[in-house]
């Protein structure tokens, strides 16, 4: 730091906490980035399975829920996935596509860790952990920042202090408190991208099934997600299902495609005209694991031969399968829920800076603001576009 006070305050050390500190401090500016937790990055590290999903070849704006669907165009054009691609090619990360543009490291997220941290000391930050903020305050031309381990002042802070997903790895709801005391609306939040918990007579319907997966296609408020479903002893988990979660709410009806690549009652017609004594649980049997396969037969009753069915029965049993009803009764929580939707308002900052419009040199990046990406690194480069746009201009 060039002297005893900083110019930037950066509240958090996450993904975007450092990536705003980096661009500022390679401005020259004096960085001071605090963290609460005892280490900085463990979002990072923990993500992907210890590989970092750290971006995706496909981010755009259509892959993000605010209450303003507009508002990330301007930070995720200024910073793109390609150019967060170009900083690990220079760090020399070896990584690969894994499905669906999803970009994971080839060894482990560690190195996306330690390419920030070697950013951060190159660019003079100074980063200090297991250091709480208790108040700050505006004096008129910057800051008043009262911390555990002192107090100071600067010209710019920014919260990047998260939201409320893994309580367990420090997470609070400290830049809600934040935006609130500052005059900022707040939006309510819900957890997001997180399994579904069923209950009652629906978990009974699937009793026996935890541990089974198999691909098909969520629904939800006519928004639908392809990719594997888990079933687990207390409801649905897996990539679709943590997608759907996102736009799912309590009440809300949830639907399954089982057979996502097939006309249900197509395939069904064509298997009676080649084997019409087939039993119908042997024909599911082939496109369905065998245990739901026989569960679904138990529930509905399916439990004659094809030739017994009528076409227009069997038309019927196809259009379950292509939308099958589940009745979640809520989600899993913030527990294990991998992001935090609705947050501090988009109305009330930049779209270009993240600064905000009623306090000038206050700044909100990250997942502390409404912009929820989907599952898949979209948080993470919101997480790098949002700390990019801020550490431009803090």
């Amino acid at each position: 730091m060039k002297g005893s006070e900083p110019d930037v305050i950066v509240i958090g050390g996450g993904a975007a906490g450092l990536m705003c500190a980096i661009e500022a401090g390679r401005r020259g500016r004096s960085v001071w980035l605090i963290e609460h937790a005892n280490r900085v990055g463990k979002k990072i590290l923990m993500s992907g399975g210890g590989r970092c999903n750290f971006t995706n070849l496909e981010a755009s704006p259509q892959n993000y829920l605010s209450a303003n669907p507009h508002f990330c165009k301007s930070a995720l054009a200024g910073f793109t996935q390609w150019d967060f691609i170009a900083r690990v090619q220079e760090h020399g990360i070896a990584y690969h596509e894994k499905e669906l543009g999803q970009l994971f490291c080839d060894e482990s997220s560690k190195q996306i860790l330690q390419m920030l941290l070697d950013d951060c000391a190159q660019a003079g930050v100074r980063i200090t952990t297991k250091t709480d903020v208790l108040a700050i305050r505006n004096t008129g031309n910057g800051f008043a920042v009262e911390t555990s381990v002192g107090a100071v002042t600067a010209e710019s802070v920014i919260v990047a202090s998260g939201g409320l997903s893994f309580p367990t790895m420090g997470a609070t709801g400290f830049g809600y408190e934040l935006a609130r005391q500052f005059g900022h609306e707040v939006l309510p939040t819900r957890a997001g991208l997180v399994p579904l918990t069923l209950s009652g007579k629906p978990m009974d319907e699937i009793d026996g099934l935890s541990g089974i997966a198999c691909p098909v296609s969520a629904s939800a408020n006519n928004v639908s997600f392809r990719s594997a479903a888990l079933f687990t002893h207390r409801g649905l988990s897996g990539p679709a299902i943590l997608q759907i979660s996102s736009y799912w709410k309590p009440g809300d009806a949830l639907h399954l495609d089982l057979l996502p690549d097939r006309d249900a009652t197509d395939w069904l017609l064509q298997y009676k005209r080649r084997k019409p004594a087939a039993r119908l649980a042997a024909c599911l049997a082939e496109a369905l694991p065998q245990r739901l396969a026989q569960r679904l037969c138990e529930l509905e009753h399916w439990d004659g031969v094809l030739q017994d069915y009528p076409d227009s029965s069997l038309g019927a049993i196809g259009a379950m399968l292509n939308q099958r009803p589940f009745k979640a009764s809520g989600t899993e929580g913030y527990r294990t829920a991998e992001v935090t939707l609705g947050g501090v308002s988009t109305d009330g900052l930049s779209s270009k800076t993240m600064e905000s419009k009623r306090v000038p040199g206050l700044f909100f990046i990250g997942e502390v603001v409404d912009v929820t990406g989907w599952l898949g690194g979209y948080n993470f480069q919101w997480a790098w576009s949002s700390g990019f746009a801020a550490g431009q201009v803090c």
